[in-house]
């Protein structure tokens, strides 16, 4: 052990603030709020602990509990999906050799490193507004918009848009997925007179699988932690009618806004627990329709 140690002494040594910073900046935080959700805590006084009493208010008395659930799986189920879809669209198109594909692909990327940022979340609400860029083109072609953002009906769909707008990540990771696919293949299917639908499902979706599989469990967890454009267009209260009452948004009030730190600390649990578990039935389901290439019988 001595050896051991003395051999690696110097990784060790490079190692050091890199495992300060995680023992302090990530593990003791989250041992911190785990706590923390079984105490009432307003920063003012010290926790008082009680026990699972966070736990039990939140899943038998509050509303806005179950209703920033029903708004963030809504989200969650439409938006990653759509996402996918339309990045793997435009994945596929520009994977046909296109003049300027660099630039395209800089193009698409853009939105994916800007579309979390507030400016952009500033200027999506000004674009939904009734008198806003959407409605005012509407308008030219003799039509009237929706109040897209104070009527619950279409505000979350606004949301959605934005979200997808955002796909210039897993196109990438499908372009490059698409790329690695041997075009012998695709050769060999048109010898055997199959069409372009015939050709992506029966080549590209399998041998693609891995890379959607990747894309899926990032997505879905981008999605479920979703905040900066929810809390600004609707001003941080989740309005119209909570239509936009983003789980992360509502944890976001109970810490910062009624200073109850400790049924905050409670809610981020339980949004850990679900992404966990998402995550954990994706990885199982995977097993059905992913096949890697190293795998064997």
């Amino acid at each position: 052990m001595q050896k051991f140690l003395r051999k690696n002494a110097p990784a060790y040594v490079f190692l050091t603030p890199w495992l300060v910073g995680f023992f302090l900046l990530s593990i003791f935080p989250i041992l911190a709020s785990l706590y923390l959700s079984f105490t009432q805590y307003d920063v003012v006084r010290p926790p008082q602990w009680v026990g699972l009493e966070n736990y039990q208010y939140m899943f038998e008395f509050d509303y806005r509990f179950w209703k920033s659930l029903q708004v963030t799986f809504t989200f969650v189920v439409v938006s990653v999906p759509a996402k996918l879809i339309f990045a793997l669209a435009v994945a596929m198109l520009l994977d046909k050799g296109i003049r300027a594909v660099g630039w395209y692909r800089a193009l698409f990327y853009l939105p994916s490193i800007l579309g979390g940022s507030i400016a952009v979340a500033i200027l999506w609400r000004q674009l939904f507004d009734y008198n806003g860029v959407i409605n005012s083109v509407l308008r030219f072609f003799g039509g009237d918009g929706p109040y897209w953002l104070s009527d619950p009906r279409y505000s979350l769909w606004t949301l959605i848009v934005l979200a997808v707008w955002q796909f210039g990540s897993p196109m990438l990771i499908f372009l490059a997925g698409l790329r690695a696919i041997p075009q012998d293949l695709y050769e060999a299917a048109e010898i055997d007179a199959a069409g372009p639908v015939r050709k992506f499902f029966a080549i590209t979706v399998p041998l693609l699988a891995p890379v959607i599989f990747f894309n899926l469990v990032l997505q879905m967890i981008e999605a479920f932690k979703s905040f900066s454009g929810a809390f600004i267009i609707s001003g941080g209260s989740g309005a119209p009618l909570d239509s936009l009452l983003f789980f992360t948004v509502y944890l976001f009030n109970e810490a910062f806004s009624y200073f109850r730190m400790g049924y905050a600390s409670a809610l981020g649990w339980v949004l850990l627990v679900i992404i966990a578990a998402f995550t954990a039935i994706a990885f199982w389901t995977s097993k059905y329709w992913v096949h890697y290439e190293n795998e064997r019988g």
